[in-house]
């Protein structure tokens, strides 16, 4: 028998019904906007869609300047697996540790 949990979005159907959803609060929305009068600063606030539009735009130059970003932040694939040759390394079973040459002495 399967015991394995079945999870909300497991299931395709749901994932369609949130995404109608979705779209449907968008479409109301919308709607709205020719209906309700806002208290706007400037003109252009006035235009129908201008907040779609405006976060819209603003997502876009968001992901450009995140990958413009990219070009100079990010490291290379193995970044964090080049000094672990070192630390992997055993120590010499001769060599004494000491509180001068990097060890623990917890007994001084």
């Amino acid at each position: 028998m399967n015991d394995e949990k079945k999870y909300f979005f497991d299931n395709p159907d749901n994932v369609k019904r949130v995404l109608q959803i979705l779209v449907a609060c968008c479409v109301l929305l919308f709607a709205l906007d020719f209906v309700i009068h806002r208290h706007v600063m400037h003109s252009w606030e006035n235009l129908w869609g201008f907040y779609p539009v405006y976060g819209f735009v603003g997502c876009v130059i968001l992901v450009l300047v995140a990958k413009w970003m990219r070009t100079f932040l990010m490291r290379p694939e193995d970044y964090y697996d080049e000094g672990d040759a070192e630390i992997n390394e055993k120590p010499d079973s001769n060599e004494k540790y000491s509180a001068a040459s990097g060890g623990n002495d917890v007994d001084a």
